[in-house]
């Protein structure tokens, strides 16, 4: 058996040299780059190579950096080639290395995605059903502000537990056409649903004939909440007392009062392709827009929903292609209106047109059945339902 380990070696090494020989530089790339602060990791690969994802993979094969993170303002980044293939390593720089890890360049701006990596979470049917909720405020007010104290109902927890103030968004559902027609994904958001937020029933996804619509089979994914403030349980009991702490908006009943989630999302995700993307993949909505009505977003820097999760193989980091489905357009010159041609063959007269590509996301935040992603790159606006596929997509 350990005979047969330095051949195993050998091989990942032609493996991981065959794959570098076929990153492709970007045109007019740099030798070397200095790292300056503010820049991210996918800025730094885009500087050099046509597919910025596969930064991961020039990295393992030079082998002289071991985390890619560990890169500071200040550091050289010089470009060389191995077995014909491009590299890039870490010349480091003319200061005295003194800074903190959390000075290291980190991966994307986080600063774009700050509120959907520590505030934005995805709640499951069993969950939202039975979350405590708030249903008054200290001294008859309509809302709560920091030092107050709000009264919460169906709270089982120990005074001077720290807890998360949840306010529900939306809910998030597919539904899967009967007539074998791609799934269509739908977010209601809290300013559609017919009752006020003070009643859990209008929020409620009530599962019967719903699920088996004419339309097809209907698959509920979940419920988004935004968390806008924490608290701290003075007093047990039903309701029970707790000290709102801090808050980004003013709480009011029909919050949802649930655990802080103690690691939001993972820092340390670096961009790569995943090993296949989840068939059916689509965005399921634009966060940083309340109106659905939106049907599109400009490119660079938005927040998408994306239909699909850890659940179905989804992980943070993973980067996918979006593109736009071609439209069905009417053949005139050949198939002229009111001709006999066109009325013998109606099907023939219409032509789709191939999907084009959009841009690529990558994901930073993973749920079940539902992902974030922010588009690192597009070249056209993004729709609602667009599909996602592997970032090499064709």
């Amino acid at each position: 058996m350990l005979k047969k380990l330095p051949a195993i070696l050998f091989g990942m090494t032609l493996t991981l040299a065959a794959y570098a020989a076929t990153v492709e530089l970007k045109p007019g790339h740099p030798d070397t780059y200095v790292v300056r602060r503010g820049d991210t990791l996918w800025g730094i690969a885009n500087k050099f190579l046509k597919k910025p994802w596969q930064w991961p993979e020039v990295w393992q094969a030079n082998g002289q950096i071991k985390n890619p993170h560990l890169i500071f303002p200040g550091d050289v980044i010089n470009l060389a080639y191995l077995d014909g293939g491009p590299h890039l390593n870490n010349a480091g720089g003319p200061h005295v290395r003194v800074e903190q890890l959390e000075d290291a360049i980190k991966p994307i701006a986080l600063e774009r995605i700050d509120k959907f990596l520590k505030r934005t979470r995805i709640i499951g049917e069993d969950t939202f059903k039975t979350a405590p909720h708030v249903v008054g405020v200290e001294e008859a007010h309509l809302r709560a502000t920091p030092g107050q104290l709000v009264y919460v109902r169906g709270l089982t927890a120990q005074v001077g537990d720290q807890l998360a103030v949840v306010h529900p968004l939306g809910r998030y559902y597919e539904i899967v056409p009967r007539d074998g027609a791609p799934q269509r994904f739908y977010r209601d958001s809290t300013n559609e649903i017919d009752r006020s937020r003070e009643s859990r029933d209008s929020m409620v996804w009530h599962h019967g004939p719903q699920e088996f619509s004419l339309a097809g089979k209907v698959d509920f994914l979940g419920y988004e909440g935004l968390q806008i403030g924490t608290v701290r349980v003075t007093r047990a009991g039903n309701p029970a007392s707790v000290l709102l702490l801090g808050s980004d908006l003013e709480i009011a009943p029909g919050d949802l009062i649930l655990p802080l989630d103690d690691k939001p999302y993972d820092a340390q995700y670096v961009p790569h392709p995943p090993k296949q993307a989840p068939a059916g993949m689509r965005v399921l909505a634009f966060t940083d827009t309340i109106d659905a009505s939106v049907g599109m977003v400009a490119g660079r820097d938005q927040v998408l929903a994306l239909s699909h999760g850890a659940a179905d193989g989804v992980e943070n980091g993973q980067v996918y292609s979006i593109f736009h489905p071609g439209e069905t357009v009417e053949d005139r010159y050949d198939y002229p209106p009111g001709s006999v041609k066109k009325f013998v063959h109606p099907n023939d007269a219409k032509a789709t047109l191939p999907e084009e590509y959009v841009g690529h996301v990558m994901i930073f935040r993973t749920f079940d059945h539902v992902s974030y992603g922010l588009v690192m790159d597009g070249v056209k606006p993004i729709h609602l339902f667009d599909p996602l596929y592997e970032p090499d997509h064709l």
